[in-house]
């Protein structure tokens, strides 16, 4: 996986955290977040690209464009790349991607090819990185709201780090394990007082450890729970997510709320939190149903697939 680095000179950039870009073969969407990073400015940007698959019909030229594409960096900017030569699989990729970008800076605003910031996000990001630098008790910043309510607060808590545009710190994607081995015993400690949760994610992690799911984020969930942390939350949807279709990895599906969810533009002050360093219980159960579409229904019907086919799932 070569990587590189070029500065371009001009007007100061007007952001000082650094920005991961992780990229692949979608240069659309690319290319109106790419947009989004450049009105931001960033002073350093680090671009994490995977490989094309090998059979599948033009992606080789895709990927090229999407790698053309980032490269028009017209700012004054540290450009680094890690471009994987063969494809690696979304897992494997972005997690030695994630790992490449905290080996060069202390902290970074993370985002895919497909989450679609508000200029608002920026701000966030970085206030919220230099707000609990040392507070090991925050593991993740996330740009996502999905409630729709506020409390008139900057930010809150969540037990979930949601990954459509999020920021951490190097010394805490440290604690970050691709491989899960000890995801029963930490899903038991964290949840076996709410049995629909417990039984949820018991069986999300069994899938991923058996590798019947390709993905990294579960087991940046896995971090923060493991280490008793939380994320912080923004009062307000900051990141559109442009990438639900059929081409999509994990968002295949398009018709759900969230793809609907568009990115606020504030003047908001981020800085007051709502309440002590603890999960939102309210606004985690909108999550619960919005983005995990957890409930004793999904749950039965994860563990007893046959029920599909039954009229109790038809009422």
């Amino acid at each position: 996986m070569p990587g590189g680095g070029v500065a371009v000179a001009g007007t100061p950039p007007a952001l000082d955290t650094p920005v991961a870009f992780i990229v692949f073969n979608r240069p659309e969407p690319t290319r109106r977040v790419f947009e989004a990073i450049r009105a931001a400015r960033p002073a350093t940007l680090l671009v994490i690209a995977d490989g094309a698959r090998a059979g599948r019909d033009g992606e080789a030229e895709r990927v090229a464009a999407v790698r053309a594409l980032v490269a028009d960096v017209d700012w004054p900017c540290r450009v680094l790349t890690n471009f994987a030569a063969v494809n690696m699989g979304c897992g494997a990729r972005v997690s030695s991607g994630l790992d490449w970008v905290f080996a060069q800076v202390d902290c970074a605003i993370v985002l895919e090819d497909d989450c679609l910031p508000s200029p608002s996000f920026f701000r966030f990001c970085e206030t919220m990185l230099g707000m609990y630098r040392d507070d090991r008790r925050i593991y993740a910043v996330s740009g996502s709201n999905f409630s729709g309510a506020t409390t008139g607060a900057g930010h809150y808590y969540s037990d979930y780090a949601l990954m459509w545009g999020w920021a951490t710190w190097a010394d805490r994607w440290a604690d970050y394990r691709f491989a899960a081995p000890d995801a029963a015993a930490v899903i038991t400690t964290k949840w076996w007082r709410n049995p629909v949760k417990y039984l949820y994610w018991q069986r999300i992690f069994g899938k991923l450890n058996r590798g019947q799911i390709d993905t990294w984020d579960y087991q940046w969930l896995l971090t923060l729970w493991r280490n008793g942390a939380v994320a912080v939350r923004p009062p307000v949807n900051l990141v559109q997510n442009i990438g639900f279709g059929a081409d999509a990895t994990h968002t295949s599906v398009a018709d759900t709320p969230l793809a609907a969810m568009r990115a606020v533009t504030t003047d908001a002050d981020f800085t007051a939190a709502d309440g002590p360093v603890q999960a939102d219980r309210a606004c985690d159960r909108h999550d619960d149903r919005e983005w995990a579409l957890l409930n004793w229904r999904s749950v039965a019907l994860m563990y007893f697939p046959w029920l599909s086919r039954s009229k109790w799932q038809r009422r």
